[in-house]
């Protein structure tokens, strides 16, 4: 099958994209973090101390991360954010802290250890509450992820300039919203990234989760219309051309989970003067990983360590 490089998806950003979404942030800087920290010895090894982590997210629901550090921790640590996929769990970050980062793998609402307040299970996840902005999984989703840079920033440990954020999938999708939201990203390594071009990928694949929206449409089709309103406000495209940090985005050719197409579309809408994309042939959702990982590894080292 031959992939359209120049595929664009049919996405229009709202008018009143901005307005919606800085009244979010509003209503969340109005919660008072309240972080708590403890060492867990179990997950601990002789090169990483790993911590549970908790803090207040919107509309006070509590929000449970892994923290990673190297130990014997001298001076400001450059700090990653690592972003989870759709159904995974979300990693604890060792291997970030051995290469000299602090790092924070977030569990937002409805992951392992952040469902006790509210759990649309999987599937379900992608379509609760789809039909308004103000009741749509991602709205809070998004809003815990995000929250992750207050607790680096609140570290005494970290640099609060040298912040970068990681993910694939799902991951991927958060690292644009995120690095879109928080201009404290200094960097963002985005591959096969989800939630992005919902409505022309729900066409272009029958892979879930993605087809969760159409059995949704199947039994509900007279709702399509508020459906794709909902959506616009949380599509990764509608969100790239507030991304000016440095990026790197991978994708797999042979992706039939996340179409290919959305990933040049969504590259394309990234304002960042310093971008770069990477096509992986013969590979499909795993997007070239254990290929890509030593590119990845060296942007991180050239924006949060080089120079520093």
């Amino acid at each position: 099958m031959v992939v359209d490089r120049n595929y664009r998806c049919s996405v229009t950003k709202p008018d009143d994209f901005d307005e919606f979404w800085n009244g979010v942030m509003e209503d969340v800087n109005s919660i008072d973090l309240d972080p708590s920290m403890e060492i867990d010895p179990l997950r601990s090894n002789d090169e990483v101390d790993v911590y549970q982590v908790f803090y207040n997210s919107l509309d006070h629901v509590r929000i449970s991360a892994w923290y990673s550090l190297p130990k014997c921790v001298t001076g400001k640590l450059p700090a990653m954010i690592q972003l989870p996929g759709y159904q995974s769990d979300p990693p604890i970050a060792r291997e970030w802290a051995t290469k000299g980062y602090a790092c924070i793998s977030v569990n937002p609402r409805g992951k392992v250890r952040s469902r006790s307040q509210f759990d649309p299970g999987y599937p379900g996840l992608l379509t609760y509450g789809i039909v308004d902005r103000n009741s749509y999984t991602y709205r809070g989703f998004y809003v815990d992820a995000w929250r992750a840079v207050d607790f680096l920033l609140g570290r005494p440990e970290v640099d609060g300039d040298r912040i970068g954020a990681v993910g694939g999938s799902q991951g991927g999708g958060l690292a644009i919203t995120i690095a879109a939201m928080r201009k404290e990203i200094t960097a963002a390594s985005i591959s096969a990234p989800y939630l992005c071009g919902y409505m022309d990928a729900i066409e272009l694949t029958h892979a879930y989760p993605f087809h969760e929206i159409n059995d949704y449409l199947h039994r509900y089709p007279e709702r399509r219309a508020d459906v794709e309103h909902t959506i616009a406000y949380f599509d990764g495209i509608s969100f790239a051309d507030k991304i000016k940090c440095p990026v790197i985005v991978n994708i797999g050719l042979q992706d039939n989970v996340v179409p290919p197409e959305t990933g040049y579309a969504v590259f394309a809408a990234i304002s960042s003067d310093n971008k770069k994309f990477y096509e992986y042939d013969g590979h499909g959702h795993d997007a070239g990983k254990y290929i890509h990982s030593a590119i990845v590894d060296e942007f991180f080292a050239t924006h949060l360590k080089k120079g520093n």
